[in-house]
């Protein structure tokens, strides 16, 4: 059974050693300061979402990330603590926390030093630049240690179009790689083109999700140009919410479909313990709370 992890803070009181191994189950709770509607929408249409019972009090990040940086970074320094301890984690999901680039910094070395975590889940996270360059650390090359497998960086608008051109020299050479959600993130047509390079270039990845991106028919073109004329992993490519045809996404679709029925295999997956599970989730609320286990 796979280890999970879906909070990402020590309650108020709480010692780094406490939650050490086995005693960080059932008494995390998440950093996070609303409950993160990414996958409907409202972080990139400004719907409010609901407060979650159980969470803190519901300011908006952007308040939360300004009043206590130092507060953020010691919770991740306890995180880090926890992470060390447990080496059986496979899954990380901080959806939603006002980390900033201070935090990931904080909790960078712990992660990268982890010998079991495969899925990561830094969506809506108030992260920037620094941050993405951290991340690319997590997606060696061919030859290097195994880093991850399924990563959400959804909805971080900080980051720059020359971070994310860095990141897709990144993930084109990531010998895991194989979910990669960056939905509600401005990427525009520049990067959606340099991705598409990416996914050619990639061995392992099978699903991008690219919904509300700002894409147009321009990069879609591009991805359509790939899936048409060079061999790929990837399976699933999401494109809704951007203006982009339904022609277009539907020749896209309906090339990847052609390729799964043609027998395409995608490489084995690395001789470890049993495949990860993926939550694609829309918030932090309590059904993810429910699944925690460490």
């Amino acid at each position: 059974m796979d280890a999970r992890l879906l909070c990402a803070a020590a309650p108020s009181g709480s010692s780094s050693s406490s939650l050490s191994g086995g005693g960080a189950s059932g008494r995390c709770r998440p950093i996070t300061c609303r409950d993160t509607q990414v996958r409907r929408g409202t972080s990139a249409g400004g719907r409010d979402a609901s407060p979650v019972a159980g969470q803190i009090s519901p300011l908006s990040c952007a308040a939360a990330a300004a009043a206590a940086p130092s507060g953020t970074i010691g919770r991740a320094r306890h995180l880090a603590d926890a992470l060390a301890a447990n080496r059986s984690l496979q899954t990380l999901f901080l959806h939603g926390s006002p980390l900033l680039d201070a935090g990931l910094e904080a909790l960078n070395p712990a992660l990268a030093a982890h010998p079991a975590l495969v899925c990561l889940d830094l969506g809506d996270c108030l992260l920037g630049d620094a941050a993405l360059a951290l991340i690319c650390g997590m997606l060696p090359p061919d030859g290097a240690k195994s880093g991850l497998r399924e990563l959400t960086l959804s909805a971080n608008p900080r980051i720059t179009t020359k971070a994310w051109a860095r990141f897709s020299v990144a993930v084109a050479h990531s010998s895991q790689l194989r979910v990669l959600n960056l939905d509600y993130n401005p990427l525009g047509d520049h990067i959606a083109a340099m991705l598409a390079v990416a996914v050619a270039s990639s061995r392992t990845l099978e699903v991008l999700d690219l919904e509300g991106t700002g894409l147009t028919n321009q990069s879609a073109q591009v991805f359509l140009d790939m899936v048409e004329n060079y061999p790929t992993c990837l399976r699933v490519l999401v494109l809704a919410e951007n203006e982009v045809s339904p022609e277009l996404q539907q020749q896209i679709s309906d090339l990847l479909a052609e390729g799964e029925e043609d027998g395409r295999e995608a490489p084995p997956p690395p001789p470890d313990s049993s495949p990860p599970t993926v939550m694609l989730t829309s918030g932090v609320g309590e059904s993810l709370l429910a699944e925690a286990e460490i």
